[in-house]
């Protein structure tokens, strides 16, 4: 049965309970993927695929809008949120205005809610209740959280509300913002104010953001990571920025995904946020993703400037909208997937870079301090073609705990929690490089993604552990002499370069830049830390 109309004004009053809206129009309450699709098509928010996803056009905005982005100044609070250009302060009676505007004009709408749940461990679950205008929208929210068994549904009180306005402009001269766009949360309120973008990404982020704020208090380490799991329940945690191979490397036939983005690290073990999947499309191949590929070629998916033909024939590699196309679908849509969303206390953790300088090693296994300095440093290099306005040198990029647009809390919250885990489990971390090998960005070429998976293997299976391992000396890393099936040359970078002094000089470029990037949190680390730091010779 969907609640597509409430009957009775109980029944609306509890749809929207918690959220400060008093509909005078119809709601639309946790209706199933069918309904939400027929809605939608109704509304021409968008329009099927041949295959029988939902394809939708987000207009401007094809991406988060990080400069709108405001966390609201509330005493019991502004001591330890990081304040800065990610968590812009808003006054409280800036955002009461605001939310007060967005749920008025939320009144005079139809309205679609969802009541989700954020955390696949009860124990550090968060209650999610999502008002929005749009039936696309909350197909997106029911696709990537935790879909409640129905009879939790009656009872539900969300813990955070997100009220959804897509089309409502905010007006800086009005409400004290930057632009027509604002994403704004309070942790005291427990209230997430999302206007003027249809991005959904922001939905999904926002919540991020949330978990990331409450858990670490919990004693539970939020992560942007992907996990999996293999047959004897050894965890593998996978951190690394877009176009690292995050989520094609955690996707593996041997073992079972337990999430591909976002999840906790605590005493119970690892766990999923999510109920779902976010999957950047641009360029998917059946034969490199066939799970992802299949499950964007599906009812019940929702496709994001995705370009289809009059048919809804799909284009993936069409670009013409954005190079940031997304597929959003229910985990249940991979097959081999760990419904519980749950696992236990990792074995390995992976830190994947694209180094698009090619100067880092294939993978190298890190010291517990080395781990942290990586973890904190959260590097990759960008190249022409992953983000618009890139010439043709490549571009260092530092994203702190692999996670900066999102953390509430300073970075050493977060490094200091990682640190304890590591040596209270005693996990084995690893630098794994799927950027460059042989020479830079259009001098070298890109690492084999078999190579890539034949050293995650031995590694996952523990038999790289026991190989000898020697210090190169640029990076301080620790790399494997010889693996059997693994040319030499590629395990050590210096020795695939033909131009030696031209790697010698990539590498020392490489090295002042993490020098530079490790200046803003050094203060913040202990003196083990500080030994582990990649520095250029005195």
């Amino acid at each position: 049965m969907n609640h597509a109309h409430p009957s009775s004004a109980s029944a609306v009053k509890h749809a929207l309970s918690g959220t400060g809206v008093q509909s005078l129009r119809p709601v639309h309450s946790n209706q199933t993927a069918p309904a939400l699709v027929a809605e939608a098509i109704r509304r021409k928010e968008g329009r099927l695929s041949v295959d029988g996803a939902f394809m939708v056009q987000t207009g401007v905005h094809t991406g988060r809008s990080v400069q709108d982005k405001f966390v609201v100044d509330e005493p019991s609070v502004t001591g330890d949120v990081w304040w800065g250009k990610i968590n812009q302060r808003m006054p409280v009676d800036r955002f009461n205005a605001l939310k007060h505007r967005v749920q008025a004009y939320l009144q005079g709408q139809d309205l679609f809610t969802q009541d989700l749940y954020a955390g696949a461990d009860p124990e550090h679950r968060v209650r999610v209740r999502l008002v929005t205008t749009q039936a696309w929208n909350a197909l997106f929210a029911r696709n990537m959280f935790i879909r409640p068994p129905r009879k939790e549904l009656a009872g539900f009180e969300p813990d955070y509300v997100i009220l959804h306005a897509p089309l409502f402009q905010t007006d800086p001269m009005v409400d004290g913002v930057r632009s027509s766009t604002t994403i704004a949360l309070s942790f005291e309120q427990k209230m997430i104010v999302i206007a003027g973008t249809e991005y959904a990404g922001e939905v999904k982020k926002s919540i991020f953001t949330v978990m990331n704020w409450l858990l670490p208090a919990k004693g539970v380490m939020p992560m942007h990571c992907s996990a999996n799991v293999g047959k004897d329940g050894d965890v593998a945690l996978f951190f690394g920025l877009s176009g690292t191979g995050k989520t094609t490397l955690s996707s593996d036939p041997e073992r079972a995904l337990i999430g591909d983005d976002e999840h906790g690290w605590g005493p119970g073990g690892t766990f999923n946020f999510e109920g779902g999947c976010y999957a950047k499309v641009i360029n998917l191949s059946k034969e490199a993703e066939p799970e992802i590929f299949a499950a964007t070629h599906r009812f019940g998916s929702v496709l994001e400037n995705v370009i289809g033909d009059d048919y809804g024939k799909l284009d993936l590699a069409d670009a013409s909208l954005t190079e940031n196309t997304r597929s959003c679908y229910p985990v249940e849509f991979i097959p081999s997937v760990e419904l519980s969303g749950r696992g236990g206390q990792p074995r390995n953790v992976f830190m994947l870079c694209c180094d698009a300088f090619g100067v880092l090693p294939p993978i190298a296994r890190l010291t517990p301090e080395q781990a942290m300095y990586h973890f904190l440093s959260g590097y990759t290099a960008q190249v022409a073609g992953t983000e618009k306005g890139l010439g043709s040198e490549p571009k260092a990029t530092f994203s702190t705990c692999f996670a900066h647009p999102f953390l509430p809390r300073k970075p050493e919250v977060y490094g200091r929690m990682f640190a304890d885990l590591i040596a209270r489990h005693g996990a084995t971390c690893w630098l794994v490089n799927t950027g460059w090998s042989g020479g830079a960005f259009g001098t070298g070429k890109r690492m084999s993604i078999k190579i890539t998976r034949a050293l995650l293997a031995r590694a996952l299976d523990g038999s790289l552990n026991q190989m000898d391992f020697s210090k190169e000396p640029y990076f301080g890393l620790s790399i494997p002499t010889s693996v059997p099936g693994i040319p030499s040359e590629v395990l050590n970078p210096r020795q695939s370069w033909a131009d030696k002094a031209a790697y010698d000089r990539t590498a020392q470029g490489l090295i002042k830049r993490f020098e530079e990037n490790f200046a803003a949190f050094e203060s913040a680390v202990g003196d083990d830390v500080k030994a582990a730091a990649i520095r250029a010779a005195a």
